[in-house]
């Protein structure tokens, strides 16, 4: 029969789309059967007959034999003349079966049959996408970069699927060219219109807990648990880790021999400092090895409030706040507590005198920077080197010196 370029596709749908069989009969007789209802109202009366293998179908209409003056419904009726035209022994009554021919539906009815068909396909080949990747949210996926653009990396995976690495699910030190293969999770799928947007992201704390199931065999044996992951991506992350087996220790394995097992997962995130912590159901215990590496003096619960109060010698203090306070942001997270650092006075620093005593000499923003690494008095500040100073906050060399000239003053007089 008239294939017109549609059966021949036929086979090309079953082997680039991966349908099968079944699948694709039921596709096929739908949008042939919608054909023909637009065509003669109905299609009660048709039998279709697909063979995608060859490539082939058939398309026959029965009608019952009525006299030609009775012939009122032409779809399911032929007329006495008509049907002896096919067979001269016809009788009233008798099924006649004739063979439709693709070229009776009309030129336009063809065009829009065949765009009917690629439509299915797609809505089929959509549906198992969307399911296939809405199984895989919460997994690790490798694919490659196909197109970098501003605010979103493009990148398709082996079966040439599309999947979007959007910018703020990269770490700050990524940097992708075409053909790179790039590790991230399935973090969610979205319907945009019809079709499945497949979403990466590298910056999920769920990203970093299942790269230690990658990494780590006692991890993926579940011989460790993790308990909780936080992270700032790219900068610092804490991963709180458990064993209910006694003769493991969780942070020496996951960490390795001189760090040789942790090395992997933070070349993966761009040097992202993993501090790997043993997770305690004693609070105040679980609290002081969040704030590692500062040594911790005492701390001052308050469980209805989920707050603690940290009190730390004046040398552990920057350590405890860390680089832009990233330490005790993550370890308040980790913890669920409100983090509130007490700096322990001596004798020594009873003339010292509060930073923001200074606020009419110096401005309110420089003093947040300072107070960010743990440094809110005149003599934290002074007794700190310059260099140091300029590496661990934003500040400009010339901005420090003149803060630290001002400080100088207040001292001298």
């Amino acid at each position: 029969m008239e294939n017109l370029a549609l059966i021949d596709s036929f086979s090309e749908f079953k082997d680039d789309k991966l349908i099968d069989r079944v699948t694709l009969m039921a596709i096929l007789e739908d949008v042939f059967r919608n054909a023909l209802k637009k065509k003669y109202g109905s299609d009660d009366n048709f039998d279709i007959i697909i063979n995608p293998d060859k490539g082939d179908m058939e398309i026959w209409r029965r009608r019952v034999i009525v006299a030609d003056e009775d012939l009122d419904f032409e779809n399911e009726e032929i007329s006495l003349s008509e049907a002896r035209k096919i067979e001269p022994d016809f009788e009233i009554g008798e099924e006649v079966s004739e063979e439709v021919k693709l070229i009776d539906l009309g030129r336009r009815a063809i065009l829009a049959l065949r765009q009917n068909l690629i439509s299915k396909i797609h809505e089929h080949d959509n549906t198992n996408l969307y399911k296939q990747f809405k199984d895989l949210i919460g997994e690790i996926y490798t694919a490659e970069v196909h197109h970098v653009r501003p605010k979103a990396v493009i990148l398709v995976d082996d079966e040439g699927n599309e999947i979007v690495l959007p910018k703020e699910k990269q770490i700050p030190s990524d940097f992708f060219r075409k053909g790179d293969n790039v590790r991230g999770i399935i973090e969610n799928v979205e319907l945009k219109g019809n079709k499945p947007q497949i979403i990466m992201s590298r910056t999920s704390e769920k990203f970093l807990e299942k790269l230690f199931e990658q990494e780590i065999p006692e991890v993926f044996d579940g011989l460790i648990t993790i308990k909780k992951v936080v992270r700032i991506p790219g900068d610092k992350a804490k991963v709180a880790v458990d064993s209910y087996d006694d003769r493991i220790d969780p942070v020496g394995a996951c960490v390795g021999m001189k760090g040789a097992r942790i090395h992997g997962i933070v070349r993966e995130l761009g040097n992202e400092n993993i501090d790997v912590i043993n997770f305690t159901t004693n609070t105040q215990l679980f609290i002081t090895r969040a704030l590692s590496p500062a040594k911790v003096s005492s701390i001052k619960l308050d469980e209805e409030k989920k707050s603690a109060e940290v009190f730390l010698k004046l040398e552990e203090v920057s350590k405890a706040i860390g680089r832009g306070g990233h330490n005790i942001k993550l370890a308040g997270l980790l913890t669920g507590y409100d983090l509130d650092v007490i700096r322990e006075g001596n004798v020594a620093e009873d003339d010292d005198v509060e930073l923001t005593e200074f606020s009419d000499e110096i401005d309110g923003w420089i003093i947040d920077e300072f107070a960010k690494i743990g440094l809110d008095t005149a003599k934290s500040i002074l007794s700190q080197n310059v260099e140091d100073l300029v590496r661990r906050t934003d500040l400009e060399e010339e901005t420090i010196l003149e803060v630290i000239k001002i400080l100088k003053e207040e001292f001298e007089d």
